[in-house]
């Protein structure tokens, strides 16, 4: 057990205390831990939508600009003045 928490110390010395709680997650918690982030995400407006991918030979520049104008989200200013 000391060992344990020898292991725990070095780990948040090294990266940080909310770093160092992830890395002793097991798999399954780690996992239910990433389903809430992703939850938290899309309500404030995330989306799973790929980027486009401007290289591609595929790329349309003109479908991609047409695709934000019907409330998907985009570049908006959020505050325009000081705090």
């Amino acid at each position: 057990m000391l060992e344990d928490m020898d292991r725990r110390k070095q780990a948040e010395e090294a990266v940080g205390a909310e770093w160092a709680e992830w890395y002793f997650l097991t798999p399954e918690e780690r996992w239910r831990e990433q389903d809430k982030m992703w939850e938290i995400y899309l309500a404030h407006g995330g989306s799973l939508d790929p980027e486009p991918d401007s290289q591609s030979p595929f790329f349309d520049e003109e479908e991609w600009r047409t695709l934000f104008g019907h409330g998907r989200p985009g570049v908006r200013v959020v505050r325009r003045g000081g705090v």
